[in-house]
Formats: C-alpha cells, structure tokens, sequence
C-alpha cells in the first residue's frame, strides 16, 4: 500500500511538471539551463534571443541577402540556411553530374586532340591514333588515312563543344541553386494555404450611352 501511495504521488508529480513546461513554452520563455539542453539535442527549431535573465523564442525568418550570399560561397548552403535539408542530394547530385559531363568530354577531347596531332605530323614514333582504330579493323575501313584524320578532327571539335556547353550548364545550374535559395527564403513565410473566400453583394452598373444604371451582383475571392 505505500508503494501504491509512493507511485501515485510520483505520477502527480511528473504531470505538474509536464503541465508546467507547457505552460512556459506557450509563454515562449524558457530558463536557460532548460533552453541549452535543448538546443544541443536540436530541438529546438526557432531563433534564439538571449536576454539577461531568460532566453526568449522567435519564429525563423532567414535573411535573403546572407543566404544569397552563403550559396554563393559555398554551393548548397542557402538550402540549409533555409531548412530544405531535403534540396541537398537534388543540388550535390547535380553538380556531380555536371562535373562528370565537363570530365568525360574534356578527357575525350583531348584524346583525339593527340590523336589527330599525330596522325598530322607524320612522325612513326607517334602513333596514339591507333588506339582509336576499333580491334580487327584497320585505317582502310575508314576509307584511308585522309578519311580516318577527317574524322578524328570532326570528332575532337565535337567533344570541345560538349565540355564548352557542359561547363556552360554548371554555370548555370550553380547560378540556379542560387536563385532557388533566395526564392526559397524570401518566400519562407508566405502564405499558401488553401483557404479561400468568397463574397457576393449586390452593386450597381454603369452603362453608356444615356441608359439607366442597373442592379447587379457582384463576387470577390480574396486568396491568403
């Protein structure tokens, strides 16, 4: 039986003080000590004001001009500044791709960059153009050697127009991870909820010409 009683006062006091903490964060001021703990446990989520004796809460606004300029140092920043931590393997997945594309064409380029500098030159000492030729054809499968470099200096032109337009879509999906950021944070607050409203009242109608004015109805819809 005093076990019982024991238990039972210890459940009250565990309520009061639940009771207790919801009434101090509806307050939005929290000691502290209590404020610390649960911020390194990453709980709290809002903005924290440090006063003298207390630590108040305010709602997140992110600056767009410092998240502008974050972004822009450092690549995918903005977003956590702005919280869209879900935007981060969409933005690093991007510029990984964009950095294959420039890496695949730039080497491919420069391979038959060399290779058709040899095949020019005429020296037997250079000859990396072979590698080029697919295994158990020859050079006369291409029609010769002038048709064989026709189409090393066509396909190494080629590759420097893909690494160009490849370095060209960095830029500008590095400028668009920016300009998403800067979206995102000045449109963090807005409002986008569903609800609308609809009014009707009766207003009179003008007309031309001499004729009477008339009664009519009149709808408005004020979206939030």
């Amino acid at each position: 039986m005093f076990n019982t009683r024991k238990i039972f006062f210890l459940l009250l006091l565990l309520i009061s003080f639940g009771i207790q903490a919801q009434v101090d964060t509806t307050k939005h001021t929290l000691r502290k000590d209590t404020v610390s703990r649960l911020y390194d446990k990453k709980i709290l989520p809002a903005k924290i004001l440090r006063t003298n004796d207390s630590i108040k809460l305010s709602a997140f606004k992110p600056d767009p001009t410092r998240v502008v300029w974050m972004a822009a140092i450092i690549p995918g920043y903005g977003q956590i500044i702005n919280r869209k931590y879900w935007k981060l393997p969409i933005v690093y997945g991007g510029f990984l791709g964009c950095a294959y594309a420039v890496s695949w064409n730039s080497n491919m380029y420069q391979t038959y960059l060399t290779a058709y500098r040899d095949i020019l030159s005429g020296d037997p000492a250079n000859t990396s153009y072979l590698q080029l030729i697919p295994t158990g054809r020859t050079m006369d499968s291409f029609g010769g050697t002038s048709a064989f470099t026709a189409i090393l200096k066509s396909k190494q032109e080629n590759y420097r127009r893909y690494r160009d337009l490849s370095i060209i879509a960095t830029v500008a999906y590095y400028a668009l991870t920016i300009v998403d950021a800067f979206v995102d944070a000045q449109l963090y607050d807005f409002d986008i909820s569903p609800d609308l409203s609809l009014r009707v009242q009766p207003t009179l109608l003008k007309t031309d010409f001499g004729a009477p004015n008339t009664l009519g109805m009149q709808c408005s819809i004020s979206l939030r």
